[in-house]
């Protein structure tokens, strides 16, 4: 008899006891805090009418990464060269060039630059073809022009441009803006004389032209 109503009583202590754990459970696990959002991929590459789909990844205060899938949105800073849907992060190429795309959530933001490259290319060129910069330094300035569709695009801002060999001594920075060309090459002063190659690749062609650049003593 005595045991028939102690097991009564024990189960309903354990009950109790399971929904008060799970009350402070309640209190003490909670949802680590988004510390920072990047774009994903970092550095997207869409051609002139296609889309892709781009994403926001999240860091959290706990060390976890994850994508962040509601309460995000986006932005083009140059909707001539790519725009993007607010809400979903659909990338669309309008024209050649680069555009620094941002999403944002919770009040933090996240930037990539996108490329937008031109399809159907038959012929990539440098123009000009050569330029010389004094040893003492200077800058010279490049155009890549891509022809696509029997048509001539200044596609400078949207190559990768490099420089071979490495001087032994200074240095050799072809850079732009991001929004007009030309491409310009800066000589430091004491860069070693000599012969080198401006080389410039685009997406969605193999074809690499060079360009030569002679610093003078």
């Amino acid at each position: 008899m005595f045991t028939r109503r102690k097991l009564p009583i024990t189960l309903a202590f354990a009950v109790l006891i399971g929904l008060a754990f799970g009350a402070s459970c309640d209190g003490f696990f909670v949802d680590p805090t988004l510390t920072g959002i990047a774009v994903s991929p970092t550095a997207p590459q869409v051609e002139v009418g296609k889309t892709i789909t781009l994403q926001a990844f999240g860091t959290y205060d706990d060390g976890s990464r994850k994508q962040v899938k509601s309460g995000v949105s986006w932005s083009s800073a140059t909707p001539t060269v790519a725009t993007i849907d607010t809400n979903t992060g659909i990338l669309t190429g309008v024209g050649p060039g680069t555009s620094v795309i941002t999403t944002s959530a919770q009040a933090l933001q996240g930037t990539a630059t996108a490329t937008v490259f031109l399809a159907n290319i038959s012929n990539l060129r440098v123009e000009p073809t050569s330029a010389s910069v004094s040893t003492s330094g200077g800058q010279a300035q490049f155009n890549a022009i891509a022809t696509a569709n029997g048509v001539d695009v200044d596609v400078t801002t949207s190559s990768t441009w490099t420089v071979t060999p490495t001087p032994t001594a200074g240095a050799i920075n072809c850079t732009d803006d991001g929004t007009n060309p030309p491409e310009i090459c800066t000589v430091d002063s004491g860069t070693t004389p000599g012969t080198y190659t401006i080389r410039v690749t685009y997406p969605g062609t193999n074809i690499q032209p060079t360009a030569t650049l002679i610093v003078t003593p």
